[in-house]
């Protein structure tokens, strides 16, 4: 079907149904960010394959929304069909919005509550009960649409992710939890996020692409631990390691039953943000305590064994990356590479690594324009091949058992015009300016945020998304709730990707992408404890594209000084061909 035929069967069911507005969002029941292919409607009634974005439709319009990141991209995959691309700025009506502004009293909005975010749905609640609009959140159109070529709902096994990984015990970590429940006063709290419910058991799966989690929901009250989930995915050896942890467990779809069920002297704490309407609303009788996911904080902050394991992962990482940029580097121009190819080849090499279990989200391999598009994705019928010229942008990262990597690299691969270079440039000035901040305790990542972007600002460039994100262990590759576009507190341990690009629509893209973690710096008596970031990468930097007279003493110190560190660190694992490449590389530069 064509996607105004998906739409004319769609609003043959909303008349069915009384609503004249529906909604898709991007969400599952767990609103993962990357979510199963079963569970991708927005993706089917659209077009538009992005990972952010929300679809309303009415009896006369379809609109899309999304985010900076995707304009180009959903503006061409939806320019077939009737939808129109809102874009998510200011004076741009959100989706409430829009539904508030066209839509009448007596009017219906409809949607499926068990993939709605229940914070969305109570705004649009308070919004629409003043205009007398109203709301049936357990309709499910388009499952009654989709009955042809829908993926199953995933169902891999579970497997034990290693204390020597993990570095704290099960116990250990739901006395942190018991420990935040009593400070909140609940009596219970309900787990949605699937990083949470992996963190918390120490157990990891494979029913969502890039991040190694389970399909489950989870119960914590003082006295027990449920598990909600399709009990064929527990292995024997699962079996008994849930059983010696004290773990109940109970079939997937029995939670609502269970919370239900919660009494009206007993208190449940939700996150709003994290838990999908239908989950909310299965709470009938118990006192909701609406508060921010206590596992988000918990796991954030990463303790010593999981920080010495990600330091060695990085280490492998960025061998897997030199040998890749190895390979780019020697094989431009002679051999054709597209950019599928290169997404193969790194997977590949990445693969060749101890606990390496794939990718850790879909590898970004932009040529030229087509890295203009932030998250741009090269597919078998839309792809470029690479020539001997221009900017290579590779964003990627690799999911292992001791960790979770992030980097991006932009690559010369011929003749660059001086308009490339200072880009280049100053996009390397952004990054160092956040990698060698120092800042007082109490600071967050949004008052850091000004610093990366500052020397960009200089000549009029901003670019239209975040600094960086947190990173999970061997869990999510984008985790919160630190950031550094959010007012989060950064401590010691926690994860950050530093990011900043330039993005010049159908010329060229440039991102230059470290992780650190944040560590104490000095204290001082009148003014309190300083924190720094710690370098995690060793990947080179494409010294290539720099115009060193753009760089201050300052700068070209830093680089150099990374670039030794690189090269010190990388080299012993690497063979004789790929070290000779990695020196030059990494050479000094400044004079």
């Amino acid at each position: 079907m064509t996607v105004n035929e998906k739409l004319k069967l769609l609003r043959e069911k909303m008349r069915e149904n009384g609503v004249h507005a529906y909604i898709v969002p991007s969400t599952d029941p767990h609103l993962n960010e990357y979510v199963p292919d079963h569970y991708k409607a927005r993706a089917w009634i659209s077009g538009f394959t992005g990972s952010a974005g929300t679809v309303v439709v009415t009896f006369d319009k379809a609109i899309l929304w999304t985010d900076g990141r995707y304009y180009i991209q959903a503006a061409r995959q939806i320019k077939d069909s009737e939808f129109e691309l809102y874009k998510m700025e200011k004076g741009i009506p959100n989706y409430i919005e829009f539904i508030e502004q066209n839509l009448s009293e007596g009017q219906g909005v409809g949607f499926d509550g068990r993939v709605m975010p229940c914070a969305d749905v109570l705004k649009m609640k308070k919004k629409f009960d003043e205009k007398g609009i109203s709301i049936k959140s357990d309709i499910d159109l388009i499952s009654q649409i989709w009955t042809e070529d829908r993926p199953s709902i995933p169902m891999e096994n579970l497997f034990i992710h290693d204390l020597a990984f993990a570095g704290r015990s099960v116990k250990e970590k739901l006395d942190q939890v018991l420990e935040q429940m009593e400070k909140n006063k609940a009596d219970y709290y309900i787990v949605s996020a699937l990083d949470s419910i992996a963190w918390l058991l120490n157990l990891r799966g494979n029913d969502v692409s890039y991040i190694p989690v389970f399909i489950s929901y989870l119960l914590v009250s003082k006295s027990s631990v449920t598990l909600f989930i399709d009990q064929t995915k527990i292995t024997d050896e699962v079996k008994a390691y849930l059983e010696e942890n004290n773990i109940l467990v109970k079939g997937y779809e029995e939670i609502f039953q269970e919370l239900e069920g919660i009494s009206a002297e007993h208190s449940v704490l939700v996150d709003n943000k994290k838990n999908s309407y239908a989950i909310y609303s299965a709470i009938k009788n118990g006192r909701i305590v609406s508060k921010d996911d206590i596992i988000a904080k918990l796991k954030a902050v990463k303790n010593p064994v999981e920080i010495e394991n990600i330091k060695k992962t990085y280490v492998k990482d960025g061998v897997a990356m030199v040998n890749f940029l190895y390979w780019l580097d020697t094989n431009i121009g002679k051999n054709e590479i597209t950019e599928l190819d290169v997404a193969e080849k790194l997977l590949e090499f990445r693969k060749e690594q101890e606990h390496c279990l794939g990718a850790s989200f879909d590898t970004i391999a932009g040529y030229n324009a087509n890295a203009a598009m932030m998250h741009y994705m090269a597919t078998p019928e839309n792809h470029a091949v690479l020539k001997p010229e221009g900017f290579l942008l590779v964003d990627s990262g690799g999911q292992y058992l001791s960790g979770t990597t992030d980097i991006t690299r932009t690559m010369v691969l011929g003749d660059i015009t001086e308009e490339q270079r200072r880009d280049f440039t100053l996009v390397l000035k952004s990054n160092i300016a956040i990698a060698t901040a120092v800042f007082l305790e109490g600071s967050t990542g949004k008052s850091l945020d000004a610093l990366a972007r500052q020397p960009l600002w200089k000549y009029h460039i901003n670019y239209k998304c975040g600094t960086g994100h947190g990173i999970g262990f061997c869990l999510s590759v984008h985790e919160g709730p630190h950031g550094f576009g959010v007012d989060v507190p950064l401590e010691p341990g926690m994860l950050l990707t530093i990011e900043p690009g330039v993005y010049k629509e159908n010329r060229y893209g440039i991102r230059t992408e470290n992780t650190v973690v944040v560590v104490k710096d000095k204290y001082d008596e009148d003014s309190g404890q300083f924190y720094r970031f710690e370098m995690l990468c060793y990947c080179p930097i494409d010294i290539r594209a720099i115009d060193v007279s753009l760089l201050d003493q300052h700068e070209i110190d830093w680089i150099n000084d990374y670039h030794k560190d690189v090269y010190n660190v990388l080299s012993p694992y690497l063979g004789e061909e790929q070290k000779n490449w990695l020196k030059k590389m990494t050479a000094e530069i400044g004079g």
